[in-house]
């Protein structure tokens, strides 16, 4: 009985001649970053309202397969930088992206984010430091601050 099932289960999957189906086209997925870099935006001025520090984006776009944008900040504890993390991914999560995917939050060393095309970097200071990530994906004319607006007061937001 077992080799009667082995001897027609291998028979069902053996190789034939039948070409493999094309693949169905997937819908594009359509979120904030597909307006003019809004989830770019988003995450620069998230970064910014939970004060991280020296806040850093690196335009991909052209260059990578990996994202259009690489934005590296730095936050000033373990706690700090766990913080930012989850503000961020709360936010990216109410303005509707989905699959993104984190790293180290709960460490809070050095927290990844990726959010589709931009991914972003939050290091403790020390740990920014030993890993320069900047210098390997940028050089200092491409490596672009970012400066947050003036008459926007900093803090967190509602």
């Amino acid at each position: 009985m077992f080799t009667r099932f082995c001897v027609k289960h291998s028979e069902e999957n053996a190789l034939s001649d039948k070409q493999p189906k094309a693949p169905t086209p997937q819908a594009k997925w359509k979120g904030p970053d597909l307006e003019d870099g809004a989830l770019h935006q988003m995450v620069l001025t998230s970064l910014d309202d939970d004060l991280a520090q020296d806040i850093v984006t690196i335009n991909l776009a052209g260059k990578s397969a990996l994202a259009d944008h690489m934005v590296i900040a730095t936050g000033r504890s373990q706690r700090h930088v766990s913080a930012l993390a989850d503000h961020l991914l709360r936010k990216l999560k109410e303005s509707g992206c989905k699959n993104i995917r984190t790293e180290g939050q709960n460490t809070g060393d050095w927290v990844l984010v990726d959010a589709g095309d931009v991914v972003v970097h939050i290091f403790r200071e020390e740990v920014r430091a030993f890993y320069s990530i900047e210098k390997m994906w940028a050089t200092e004319t491409e490596a672009q601050a970012y400066k947050s607006d003036p008459a926007r007061p900093a803090g967190l937001s509602a």
